[in-house]
């Protein structure tokens, strides 16, 4: 007697979902849209308890979401829920120089005019996307969220994966995806290996209200010990991302918010006007963290859980979403010719699409984060001639432009504004 075809084997078995999800930061509840509206059964499990859904205070945190993050948006059927709430970026300016002098004449300007598509990206409040996040997987009858829980252990047979859980419950899935971060538990367990490195720099992160409006315009302020980003949101307020060295960054984080704005003053400069805090301040380590594979047996990474970049280019949550993206269409892709999406064959069309373009985004911010934190006299003659050229040159120009609004690359269907 033949064998009955696979999609019957695993159609006979128990799994207490198709797909678990360890992580529920951004990434984590972003894929388990993204795959639940495929029709498949998802669970998120997060270590942290859940969290009250009507919290508007500003906390100072934003993101800068590229332009095809935004349909990726569109196409989880997330951003009617956030875009009220979402500043458009409509130019970005890059310059050279050191706190106090002002910048170099030689600068790089994109103005979104030079394409077609639209604005190159938007900023959104943390607050606002991380509800509409959360409020959007309690509602959906295909997932499932374990608030307050934490993996301990996992182990994979040939039809799937289970997970031993730190209250004592087990949890059986066709698959596992660690969306965990850059410490992924999930990626340690399933013996996956990294490369990292610190850069002795830490973000200074806040959000600040000006007097001026800063029309819709991201600056990028190269300096010695690291860039500063000023990026707008919605009104008279920019988020702040501050590098500094992580001696002179926690000094710094270490004042009063009056003595904070003074050393900031500086840097920033006064084209915005008077300045203060909006929100809390925060610091971040930077390093860049690169997993050796992005999937192991019955396991898959995305976002920082496989590559943790420098936030130099804003690119961090915006490559998780192309991961997401991309996993999202191939296990889909896989479900509907009777595959077992779970299976290494499915597994590695997504590490084959993903990996390249990850590995080449973390040699790029790392290049560029060390050839512009540094005060090197002929790096920086050599640099600001670069960007000039840049802006002079209206096709170069256009191609930084849509390098900026993510439309680069072999993009997944979702990001193409084209449905699943």
């Amino acid at each position: 007697m033949d064998n009955p075809p696979l999609p019957a084997i695993l159609s006979g078995m128990s799994f207490d979902t198709d797909i678990v999800i360890v992580g529920g930061g951004l990434n984590g509840p972003a894929l388990a849209l993204g795959l639940a509206a495929g029709g498949l059964r998802v669970t998120v499990i997060d270590a942290m308890p859940a969290a009250p859904r009507k919290q508007d205070d500003f906390d100072g945190r934003a993101y800068a979401l590229a332009l095809t993050s935004v349909r990726f948006l569109q196409g989880i059927g997330l951003w009617e829920a956030v875009a009220e709430h979402a500043q458009p970026m409509l130019e970005i300016k890059v310059t050279d120089g050191r706190a106090g002098e002002g910048p170099s004449p030689f600068f790089m300007h994109f103005d979104h005019a030079e394409i077609e598509e639209g604005p190159m990206g938007h900023m959104i409040e943390d607050r606002h996307l991380r509800r509409a996040l959360m409020e959007a997987i309690d509602a959906h009858m295909n997932i499932a969220v374990m608030n307050g829980e934490k993996v301990i252990a996992q182990t994979t047979d040939n039809t799937g994966i289970t997970l031993n859980l730190a209250s004592g419950k087990k949890l059986r899935a066709r698959l596992c995806v660690g969306a965990d971060g850059r410490a992924s538990g999930t990626a340690t367990r399933a013996g996956i290996k990294r490369t990292a490195w610190s850069y002795g720099q830490t973000a200074l992160v806040c959000a600040l209200e000006h007097e001026l409006p800063h029309n819709g315009i991201a600056h990028q302020f190269f300096m010695p010990p690291g860039p500063l980003a000023i990026l707008p949101l919605t009104g008279n307020r920019s988020s702040i991302v501050w590098s500094e060295t992580t001696a002179d960054a926690a000094r710094i984080n270490a004042l009063p918010d009056d003595a904070y704005l003074d050393v900031l003053r500086p840097r920033f400069g006064d084209f915005l006007g008077g300045i203060s805090l909006a929100g809390a301040r925060f610091t971040y380590p930077l390093g860049l963290s690169l997993a050796h594979d992005m999937i192991a047996e019955r396991v898959a990474l995305v976002g920082d859980s496989a590559h943790g970049l420098h936030p130099i280019a804003g690119q961090g949550l915006n490559a998780g979403f192309r991961d997401i993206a991309a996993l999202c269409e191939v296990i889909i892709d896989a479900q509907r010719r009777g595959e077992d999406f779970g299976a290494g064959v499915a597994l590695a069309r997504y590490q084959e699409w993903r990996r390249f373009d990850n590995a080449s985004l973390a040699l790029a911010t790392d290049t560029f984060n060390r050839m512009f934190s540094n005060d090197n006299p002929l790096i920086r003659i050599a640099r600001d001639i670069g960007m000039g050229v840049i802006s002079a040159l209206p096709g170069l120009r256009r191609t930084f432009i849509r390098e900026a609004a993510g439309l680069n690359g072999d993009l997944p269907r979702l990001m193409r504004g084209l449905p699943l």
